[in-house]
């Protein structure tokens, strides 16, 4: 056991350097539906004080994060009338003229080597209200050169967190698929972990055989995924810090769509020991599994209420693709979704309020939408038609899936995201012959 664990170590570490090419870590982001009445905000390009060029543009950073939350237009810097870096250069007149109610400036300082010889750099910000005057925070923090993006990020949270009352999301992780060509010519399929703004993908898994089903435990270091890299379907767990992998279903048959209890102590699995499509739930450390339903209709994609007590899944025991709910304490099942052609792929809110999923039209197209549980009222938030894989953030502002881009020479796989009120929608894709990317999923907030 010993020994596994340190030769996948050696294994991820070597992903780690050979995979990660700057095509594959970089996804350029296009925002193809922008909110109205967003609330302007101007971040100021942050001061630097050191040799050189700045490592990172902080304030650009700070800028993208809220731009791209949905709620805020940052004001363009050449639109500035003035550009402080510091809280006693700020001319409220200034800002007033233009109409922007809140203000960033801050600093970016180089102090110098530690004990490591690496440098260390200092932030320091200030955010105003600029009709009252009035400082709402200000902030220093310190870093590495690598740690700064980071940095930046917890800005941007707690920038987002006082002017909305809601706790930001930029700090978090994605996990994502992408679907390549290798050097031969054959399949190249790779698991990356990156940012929520898809900085700094790094790949957690490659394999010349499909990869799919990613889900994070609620821990936020653990993945679970699908492999065929023996020929069949096959569950994993795997750490994002140190790579250990283990197998933990290689059941008789179908062996997929993993989700993780909120406890992270058990995961939902679709399976078919006996030929047929059923939702199981099996126990990690004692590895005992219990079958939840029993119908000759095929039942998959399980997610867990974030309360534990329920879980959601896809079944045609109705005659097409439908949610339903199966309550643990009753063993209840209650058909959720009546509206559209079909409805799958579904999974929770953070505050349980809201269930999104792909929903199929009339005219089969495949939309993201979202249910308010309370009401059941369905409301379609996407006009691209091809979606998959909705996924929201650890905050339940935004909802992270797949859909299919298509222009005059290429039809691939990109990742989207658009906000639960649907004002907002932007895309990420990967530069032409990087492959499809699919199967998003964001993870829960770091602990």
């Amino acid at each position: 056991m010993r020994n596994n664990a340190v030769m996948w170590r050696v294994i991820f570490v070597a992903l780690y350097m050979l995979a990660a090419t700057p095509a594959v870590a970089t996804l350029n982001i296009e925002i193809t539906r922008s909110a109205e009445g967003a609330a302007r905000i101007a971040v100021v390009p942050f001061g630097w004080y050191g040799q050189g060029a700045a490592p990172v543009d902080v304030a650009a950073v700070i800028a993208a994060d809220l731009h791209r939350s949905g709620l805020f237009s940052p004001v363009v810097v050449k639109d500035m009338l003035e550009k402080p870096d510091d809280a006693a250069a700020v001319d409220f007149k200034n800002w007033r003229v233009i109409e922007v109610p809140n203000l960033v400036v801050g600093r970016l300082y180089n102090v110098g080597p530690d004990k490591t010889g690496e440098d260390i750099y200092t932030l320091r910000f200030h955010l105003f209200d600029v009709y009252q005057a009035k400082v709402l925070q200000e902030m220093t923090l310190q870093g590495r050169k690598k740690e700064l993006r980071y940095r930046a990020h917890q800005i941007s949270d707690l920038i987002y967190q006082i002017l909305t009352g809601q706790r930001g999301a930029f700090t978090t992780r994605i996990a994502y698929i992408t679907k390549g060509l290798n050097v031969k010519g054959g399949g190249r399929y790779t698991l990356f972990v990156a940012d929520a703004d898809t900085e700094n993908a790094l790949p957690v898994f490659v394999s010349p055989e499909p990869i799919f089903s990613p889900a994070w435990a609620p821990d936020g270091k653990r993945i679970a995924y699908v492999t065929m890299e023996k020929r069949r379907q096959q569950v994993y767990v795997q750490d994002t810090t140190t790579g250990q992998r283990d197998l933990v279903a290689n059941f008789m048959n179908y062996n997929g769509a993993p989700a993780w209890s909120p406890d992270g102590k058990k995961l939902a699995l679709a399976l078919s020991q006996d030929g047929n499509h059923e939702v199981y739930v099996l126990d990690i450390e004692t590895r005992v599994l219990k079958r939840i339903t029993n119908h000759w209709g095929i039942d998959t994609e399980p997610a867990w209420t974030p309360d534990g007590r329920n879980l959601v899944y896809t079944s045609e025991q109705g005659g097409s693709p439908q949610i339903y709910q199966y309550t643990f304490s009753s063993g209840e099942i209650k058909r959720l979704t009546f509206e559209g052609k079909q409805n799958l792929r579904a999974s929770y809110s953070p505050d349980g309020r809201l269930l999104t999923f792909i929903h199929r039209t009339e005219d089969r197209q495949d939309h993201v939408a979202v249910m308010d549980v309370a009401t059941g009222l369905v409301r379609v938030l996407t006009d691209t038609g091809l979606d998959e894989s909705p996924s929201f953030a650890p905050n339940g502002s935004m909802i992270i899936f797949a859909t299919t881009k298509i222009d005059e020479r290429h039809q691939r796989g990109v990742l989207s995201a658009v906000s639960v009120d649907g004002r907002v929608q932007q895309m990420f894709s990967l530069p032409p012959g990087a492959g499809d990317v699919r199967e998003p999923t964001w993870a829960p907030f770091g602990h």
